[in-house]
């Protein structure tokens, strides 16, 4: 953190404290950006209904307030010529959280990713989170939460989107 910022706020710090900082942030960042994957995919076995996997837990950074924000996401899939290992979606889903953004951004670039790749007949996403930006600044709603979606392909149908939505709840 800049000394500067830190010497104009009344907090109190030991220098101990603050002397690894810049050393944790960098492998925090390291850590972060290491989240390179083989998105394994196989032929189809002629399975023509929904794949779904619910129950995601992600975090990421705000990227309006470098402040976290967390939750879990369901993804769903009906394959045409291709399916994925099922820890994929959730390693998907990692690669796209770690870095700042917004949430929005997030779902949109997980959506655009998983779409090329496996080129389903339909995909939907749903992911639900909390802000820290939200919890412990400006409005301070601590239970708030935001939930952003990609809805493509066959899932633009109301009773198969119904039914993704059932499955993750």
């Amino acid at each position: 953190m800049n000394r500067e910022i830190l010497e104009e706020c009344d907090w109190e710090f030991n220098e101990e404290e603050l002397k690894n900082t810049p050393d944790r942030v960098k492998r925090f960042v390291d850590e972060w950006n290491d989240n390179d994957f083989n998105f394994t995919m196989f032929d189809n076995p002629d399975y023509d209904e929904m794949i779904v996997l619910k129950d995601i837990e992600f975090s990421s950074l705000c990227s309006h307030h470098l402040l976290p924000f967390h939750g879990h996401g369901g993804i769903g899939y009906i394959p045409d010529e291709k399916i994925c290992g099922i820890s994929k979606l959730a390693r998907a889903l990692d690669k796209f959280a770690h870095r700042p953004q917004t949430q929005e951004k997030l779902t949109q670039d997980l959506g655009d990713f998983l779409e090329e790749k496996l080129k389903p007949k339909g995909l939907m996403i749903v992911l639900e989170a909390q802000h820290d930006c939200m919890r412990i600044r400006g409005v301070k709603k601590k239970e708030s939460n935001m939930v952003t979606s990609v809805v493509r392909g066959v899932f633009k149908k109301n009773e198969v989107r119904q039914e993704f939505l059932e499955l993750i709840k």
